[in-house]
């Protein structure tokens, strides 16, 4: 079961917006909202007053636009404008973000052929060396203003590498290479910030930022105290409680040995809900107030975990674990998997009953 509090979300958006002051605050919503559910996150937001999606694909921001028909909402789609997609991204008002010549040539052709000065945003590479248009790029389309006739540039945007490092030199460096950029290219707004990038202070924040992880209760300064809410909670059902006894082993591969006489409770939730199998032997739950470990292998479906130290009658079949909230949160788990709450998000299974508690009247 996976509840997502709306409420906690849309606080997050106020407590971004306030980090921000009159930059404009925007959402990455991409891979359905970081697995909450694009659908029901983005509506939310919209109600906080944000007027501005980020979408990975196209497809992502046509479901999005089904969903916001609204002239005033901007959906802009990172990975840009491909051949053949141009009636598409008109048809469905969606933003490119042109990362390279070849997409910036795309839209201008386009442009001139319907005789519109249609949006796009024009992304520059200050140091991922992912998408955007390298330095020698920006050298050549900016010593030829001409390139950029027809389409109506909204913003120049690039991405911190290291946002949730806020000592890591590597932001400076960055600041200064957009900084030059934006110089170049005056007419556009500047949009750099990312989840910790509106941490790092105003010289980072431009004109748009576009948080993402902040918005789901990931935190978004590193080693510092998490300032976001949780907004996931996700219950396993226990499905069988099992007496053991040493030298018994437990899960896949018998990697884990019984040492002392215990019980140990089988739960509905495995990779393939998102609970990643990298978490085996690491991984804890929570059975109300009690912190349990994981143990042996997490299955495709199931997990086990070890509820010795609980007394039998709060571990009947049909009771529910915490395996993500406020007491483990998606931070905590993706340390314990040996990844981030980015992956751990994302992989949510669809398996998952969801619940969805509305925003509240009164936030």
């Amino acid at each position: 079961m996976l509840h997502v509090n709306l409420s906690a979300v849309a606080e997050n958006y106020r407590l971004l917006k306030s980090k921000l002051g009159s930059t404009q605050c925007g959402a990455a919503v991409k891979a359905d909202a970081y697995g909450l559910g694009m659908t029901a996150v983005a509506p939310a937001l919209v109600a906080e007053g944000c007027r501005a999606f980020f979408v990975a694909t196209i497809d992502e921001g046509i479901e999005l636009r089904n969903r916001l028909p609204s002239e005033e909402i901007a959906i802009i789609v990172f990975g840009g404008i491909l051949a053949g997609t141009e009636d598409t991204f008109v048809e469905h008002r969606l933003t490119p973000v042109a990362n390279d010549p070849g997409q910036i040539d795309l839209w201008r052709t386009h442009c001139h052929r319907l005789g519109q000065s249609l949006d796009a945003m024009l992304h520059v590479d200050t140091g991922m060396n992912r998408l955007g248009l390298s330095p020698s790029d920006l050298d050549r389309v900016a010593a030829a203003p001409e390139v950029f006739e027809g389409p109506n540039w909204t913003h120049v945007i690039s991405h911190l590498a290291c946002a949730d490092e806020p000592q890591n030199p590597a932001n400076e460096a960055q600041l200064a290479r957009f900084e030059q950029a934006k110089a170049r290219l005056p007419e556009m707004k500047g949009s750099f910030a990312n989840s910790g990038g509106v941490f790092l202070g105003p010289r980072y924040h431009f004109d748009l930022a576009r948080p993402g992880i902040a918005l789901y209760g990931g935190n978004p300064t590193g080693s510092a105290a998490n300032p976001m809410r949780q907004t996931v909670r996700v219950l396993g059902r226990i499905l069988q409680v099992r007496d053991v006894t040493p030298g018994m082993t437990v899960g896949y591969g018998g990697t884990h040995e019984v040492t002392r006489p215990g019980r140990v409770a089988t739960v509905a939730a495995g990779y393939a809900d998102g609970y990643l199998r990298s978490g085996s032997g690491t991984a804890h739950v929570y059975l109300g107030q009690t912190r349990l470990p994981v143990i042996g292998r997490i299955s495709m479906d199931v997990i086990t975990v070890d509820v010795t130290s609980v007394p039998p009658e709060d571990t009947r079949p049909g009771k529910f674990m915490e395996l993500l909230g406020d007491q483990v949160t998606p931070d905590d788990a993706g340390d314990a998997a040996g990844t981030i709450s980015y992956e751990f998000l994302t992989s949510l299974g669809r398996r998952y009953h969801r619940i969805y508690a509305p925003p509240s009247k009164t936030a």
